[in-house]
């Protein structure tokens, strides 16, 4: 529903632009007969996308835990998940996802500069710089770690959205029992080993609104977002097999693991 949401916006929006061009372009040119096509599209095409952010945002929920996300979130109403196969051993793999920095995830600056309106914030995730590793910039600036347990799985959690005053401090009991009007975010990135020498990396966002307002403020935002957000978690993964496979010493550790796998 995600994306199918994000699809409904977008489209909509694009076929407003077009409208909009087609009405521009009867107004300079005099006698082209569009004027009304492009004004009916361009209406019709907002209408939609105002409809699309509105969309109902149903609730998913695990049935079976298997990983400390499931632990922290079994509920949730937005997510995404991106995977990618590395060959490289799972602790290598491991290491590059705590150790991969913003200025190695391609566009990730232009993205989240787009998503700050270009202000200029505190240092944190939507300002992260080019030394500090990026999920240490997260928890620096607000998200706080749920679970670690290396080399297989790291979990954070952060408010996503809350109502007007004061937020409670972010801790793991938080996301246990969510304020009404809050929703609370966590990422996921999980490394197993692949049966092929290699390893599948995953990572998964969830959010959870914890009462209808919340939901469909956050809805609204959260298709708007979308797009960019996947294509982030992509470059990401992709910035990670990069560090996994060209570090210092890649070969011999690799070498050293393979041996060990029957």
């Amino acid at each position: 529903m995600t994306m199918r949401g994000s699809t409904v916006v977008y489209g909509a929006l694009i076929a407003a632009a077009v409208g909009v061009v087609a009405l521009v372009r009867t107004v300079l040119v005099p006698g082209l007969g569009m004027r009304t096509e492009g004004a009916m599209l361009a209406v019709a095409g907002l209408a939609t996308a105002a409809v699309g952010l509105l969309l109902p945002a149903f609730q998913s929920r695990v049935q079976t835990a298997t990983t400390r996300l499931d632990d922290f979130m079994p509920a949730w109403q937005f997510n995404e998940v991106h995977s990618a196969r590395v060959a490289a051993p799972p602790a290598r793999v491991f290491d590059a996802v705590m150790q991969v920095r913003a200025d190695e995830i391609f566009l990730f600056r232009a993205l989240t500069w787009i998503r700050r309106g270009g202000r200029r914030l505190p240092p944190g995730i939507l300002n992260a710089g080019s030394v500090v590793p990026l999920l240490e910039v997260a928890v620096r600036g607000g998200f706080v770690v749920l679970a670690e347990e290396a080399p297989r799985e790291i979990v954070i959690g952060m408010i996503a959205a809350a109502p007007a005053g004061p937020r409670p401090r972010v801790t793991a009991g938080l996301f246990q029992s969510p304020p009404p009007g809050f929703a609370l975010g966590a990422v996921n990135f999980v490394v197993r080993p692949d049966g092929a020498k290699g390893s599948l990396v995953t990572t998964q966002t969830r959010v959870f609104a914890s009462n209808p307002g919340a939901r469909r403020r956050f809805a609204a935002y959260w298709r708007v977002i979308y797009p960019g957000s996947a294509l982030i978690r992509r470059m990401w993964l992709r910035a990670i097999a990069r560090r996994a496979t060209s570090c210092r010493n890649a070969g011999s550790e690799e070498r050293a693991w393979i041996e060990k796998t029957p």
